[in-house]
């Protein structure tokens, strides 16, 4: 039996994968912080080793059986600048800590999970060879993810056997956090508009499928963007509402108007000490022409593009699942 270690296992992305990792077999060890919830991780092939990626003991105990394969998942996707701090040590100290007890161990493949943002902000279709500008015009997520790829890249050269996944918007069940606040705005009427910009979204069981195949087909120091269905955001509102049976808008909010809103929910934030709905960051990433080519990935891992009606339907099932979806 296979054996793996997970990074992030009580998480949208990372439930995925130990579902589809048990399902195939493997046995698995998942470092996990005491806080979390891990109904979801009761099974007789996983076991749960508490600890945190900035914690290298914990790392170390859970790497000590050696695994096959290394999925390093966990990662901060914060877009409000307070947590910002948080955000850099989470993703490039948390990335360097598991590079490092990983080449200790003498574990098996490494699979980084990161992201189509590490390019940055662009002005054309992203591919494996765009240069990156996430440093000059990237939000903070987009600079760390970008430096946990250069931790990876470090690894690399001392001999670890790592793949790198760059999925873009992941979309799907058990989102709790990421794009379930649109769907709930938009089951309660309250959007307060709809971005101009474009993106790809990809079905976060596929992306879990690209983990598995990247153990097998993924080719060591290479990066994979795994490209989906490339929508504009009107598209998609208009989609979520249909399923909804919504009404919404037929024209998109220019961006100004959203840049200055996410400008005003900033500054209201530091009175209040809540996280806003809109900050800059997330004004930046569904304000922008930011889409993928997810063909090497087609053709060397064998990733399929799955229809946004379908991703929306999935989403939409388990949110009301979860009575998480509040329609009036």
């Amino acid at each position: 039996m296979p054996h793996a270690c997970i990074t992030g296992a009580t998480g949208f992305l990372g439930r995925h994968l130990t579902e589809q990792l048990v399902e195939a077999g493997w046995s698995i060890t998942a470092l996990c912080r005491p806080t979390a919830n891990i109904d979801h991780l009761q099974h007789e092939q996983v076991h749960v080793v508490p600890g945190d990626i900035l914690d290298p003991e914990s790392l170390a105990t859970a790497m000590k059986t050696r695994p096959d394969a290394v999925f390093h998942i966990a990662a901060s996707t914060n877009q409000w600048r307070r947590k910002n701090a948080d955000q850099t040590r989470i993703n490039v100290t948390g990335t360097r800590n598991v590079v490092q007890a990983s080449l200790a161990a003498g574990c098996g493949r490494f699979i980084h999970t990161s992201s189509f943002a590490i390019f940055g902000i662009q002005h054309g279709v992203i591919t494996e060879e765009t240069p990156s500008n996430a440093l000059e015009k990237g939000s903070n997520y987009m600079r760390t993810k970008y430096l946990a790829e250069q931790e990876v890249m470090v690894g690399i050269e001392k001999g670890l056997d790592a793949v790198i996944l760059n999925p873009p918007h992941i979309m799907g069940r058990y989102d709790r956090h990421n794009w379930a606040s649109l769907y709930q705005l938009i089951a309660l009427e309250k959007l307060p508009g709809i971005p101009p910009g474009k993106g790809t979204f990809v079905h976060a069981p596929e992306v879990a499928r690209m983990h598995l195949a990247a153990v097998e087909a993924g080719k060591t120091g290479e990066r994979y963007l795994l490209g989906g269905e490339n929508v504009t955001f009107l598209e998609l509102v208009r989609e979520i509402a249909r399923q909804l049976d919504k009404p919404v808008g037929n024209r998109t909010t220019p961006a100004w108007v959203l840049r200055l809103l996410g400008q005003l929910s900033e500054w209201s934030s530091y009175l209040t000490g809540r996280e806003p709905d809109l900050t800059p960051e997330k004004v930046q990433l569904v304000t922008e022409q930011l889409t993928c080519d997810g063909r090497k990935a087609e053709q060397e891992l064998g990733c399929t593009r799955i229809p946004l009606e379908t991703m929306v339907t999935d989403t939409i099932d388990w949110l009301r699942q979860e009575k998480l979806l509040r329609v009036f």
